[in-house]
């Protein structure tokens, strides 16, 4: 838990930095690319002005200043009497009378704006209509484009960088922030633990004080009275063993041991354990298991993740109906599907079953049992990287259990 949220407070911040940055830089990259868009534009009408005064382009001085220093654009004037194209002016030899200037001039006169960019040609360009003959003027945009081009890679640079800056601090940002709530979570984990081990022992007593009680041979009323202790106290037992089982996990105090295990030993074995315990509450089990199924695990846990879903079977289905249990064997999993007869659990409850205390009351008739036992075995489950998940329609009840097979 503490893990995953140091995670989402990371991801949170790196989302914030991100959209900042991205902000930021963009904003920095289109208010460049307007000043040299208009500096570009600012050297058109100037050859434009220079050409209508009659005087003529004699110097090839025409740029935009960057950085203080002057950079030269590539530029041309053409003017157009009819079908007669004249180049009056500009930085460009051996223009004159040429494809190159035909296909300029051709897609120049097809735009009906006076002013635009030639991305083919890569070029900006002017158009002024003097009545008798057109005055055109061209200026290379190349230089435009290789300059922004550098400028978003260096931008893209500086962001990455900083991203990962803002990464590792974000990251010991994060065992600062979240350490309050470490702290409060191993005192709960803490207490957790310790009030099942303190709460187990008087238990133990209890049960066994009731228990010589009962053997003793007390009158009627007080061997049902101590009948009624010892059912509460085996109640409060088992309450506290499946409580003790959760903070073990919770504290990781027990790591599962990975060996081979055969599961489809596992599931008849269980199968058989619980086959009487169906019969008799009228609810006959149903197995149906493929044989040489082996995986990597603890062989008691995951006997413990099938007697839960068994148990919770037969628990919660419709009295009369068939408990079923199926194992099969995909091509890197091993399918393990309890379900059970009954009324269908509503989808807002179904993402809940596996919290801990928690039980669809309105979806379930029985009301015995604490809430834990699939919060128990969904733990059991990710400590074998396995998944759990439940699945509920008209027809049945499903929980689906799949575990990665033996490599």
């Amino acid at each position: 838990m503490i893990r995953k949220l140091r995670m989402k407070f990371v991801a949170v911040c790196m989302l914030l930095v991100v959209v900042f940055l991205s902000a930021l830089f963009g904003l920095v990259y289109f208010s460049v690319e307007h000043s040299i868009e208009t500096l570009s534009r600012q050297v058109l009408y100037r050859v434009i002005q220079e050409e209508s005064s009659g005087g003529g382009i004699r110097r090839p001085d025409i740029g935009i200043t960057i950085g203080g220093d002057l950079v030269l654009l590539p530029y041309f004037t053409v003017e157009l009497w009819g079908s007669n194209a004249y180049i009056t002016g500009g930085t460009y030899a051996n223009l004159e009378d040429t494809e190159a200037l035909a296909g300029i001039l051709s897609a120049c006169l097809t735009r009906e704006e006076p002013e635009g960019v030639l991305t083919s040609y890569h070029m900006r360009y002017l158009r002024q209509d003097n009545g008798l003959y057109q005055t055109m003027a061209f200026v290379d945009i190349s230089m435009e484009t290789s300059v922004l081009g550098r400028l978003f890679r260096f931008y893209l640079l500086i962001a990455a960088l900083a991203a990962l800056v803002f990464f590792g601090v974000c990251i010991l940002l994060s065992h600062w922030v979240v350490s309050p709530v470490e702290r409060a979570w191993q005192q709960q984990r803490q207490f957790l633990s310790d009030a099942s081990h303190e709460l187990k022992t008087p238990l133990t007593v209890i049960l066994s004080n009731a228990e010589m009680l009962g053997s003793a041979g007390l009158e009627d009323r007080s061997a049902r009275w101590v009948d009624n202790i010892h059912s509460e106290a085996q109640q409060m037992k088992s309450l506290v063993e499946e409580m003790l089982t959760l903070a073990r996990a919770d504290n990781m105090t027990r790591a599962p041991v990975m060996d081979p295990v055969s599961l489809s030993e596992v599931a008849m074995d269980c199968a058989l354990a619980f086959e009487p315990v169906a019969f008799e509450a009228g609810k006959p089990l149903d197995y149906d298991l493929c044989e040489d199924i082996t995986v990597l695990g603890d062989r008691d846990r995951l006997r413990q993740v099938v007697s839960i879903l068994l148990d919770n079977a037969i628990k919660y289905g419709a009295p009369g109906g068939t408990i079923r249990m199926q194992l099969q064997k995909t091509e890197r999993q091993a399918r393990l599907t309890v379900s059970n007869p009954g009324e269908p659990i509503p989808p807002e409850h179904l993402s809940h079953l596996f919290e801990r205390f928690y039980r669809a009351d309105a979806s379930r008739g029985e009301t015995s049992g604490f809430g834990l036992g699939l919060a128990i075995a969904a733990t059991i489950a990710r400590e074998h990287k396995a998944a759990l998940k439940a699945e509920s329609d008209a027809d049945s009840t499903r929980f689906i259990f799949t575990i990665p097979l033996k490599r």
